[in-house]
């Protein structure tokens, strides 16, 4: 399966730098609903089979105009919203969540913050989803996400890159993946990044 991951648009909770992780959290501003109607052209040149988007707003928001576009309808599931941030919820300061998330490894899999997830149930809960989307028979597959569970969850499937080495996830940018849950996944793209296994190191 061809796997489009993209981070939803642009929030006020963004452009505050505020930890904004729970349910339903922050709508698109102007400036983000702009980007989620020039998603339409910019993945004009990717197929797409079935668009997913996680449970928070901000998600089905950015969706929405590339659904109208391919006729296709924006399914809301859970499993692949934010990972929370628990106490750190709506904090300015973000040295304490990824911090939490740099420390992340296989051997390092239950640490979480007071009231957010561990690692295991964020990895299980986001895996889970996938696989369910595969079940679904369809090749090409798109889903709208968040910043943090994007990039934590790719990396995981795909460790030749590592936090250190993988560049910012703009809102509306997005990674792509080959492969599927039982054979590996392969990310192909990391935003403006081709093959970034070669080129991010």
């Amino acid at each position: 399966m061809r796997l489009i991951l993209i981070r939803h648009g642009e929030t006020d909770s963004n452009v505050n730098r505020q930890l904004d992780t729970a349910y339903p959290g922050a709508p698109l501003n102007h400036r983000g609903l702009a980007q989620a109607e020039a998603l339409v052209e910019s993945l004009a040149h990717e197929r797409i089979d079935a668009l997913y988007a996680s449970t928070l707003t901000r998600a089905q928001q950015t969706a929405a105009p590339l659904a109208r576009s391919r006729e296709l309808e924006v399914v809301v599931v859970d499993g692949i919203q934010e990972i929370a941030a628990g106490v750190e919820e709506m904090n300015t300061d973000w040295t304490v969540y990824v911090g939490m998330l740099n420390s992340w490894a296989p051997h390092n899999l239950d640490v979480g913050l007071d009231g957010g997830e561990t690692a295991r149930q964020f990895l299980t809960r986001f895996s889970n989803a996938v696989a369910a989307m595969e079940q679904a028979g369809d090749d090409a597959v798109a889903l709208v996400s968040h910043g943090a569970a994007l990039r934590v969850w790719a990396i995981s499937q795909d460790p030749s890159i590592g936090f250190e080495n993988a560049a910012p996830l703009h809102n509306t940018q997005w990674i792509v993946l080959n492969g599927s849950t039982s054979e590996g996944w392969t990310i192909e793209r990391w935003g403006d990044h081709i093959r970034p296994t070669a080129q991010m190191r």
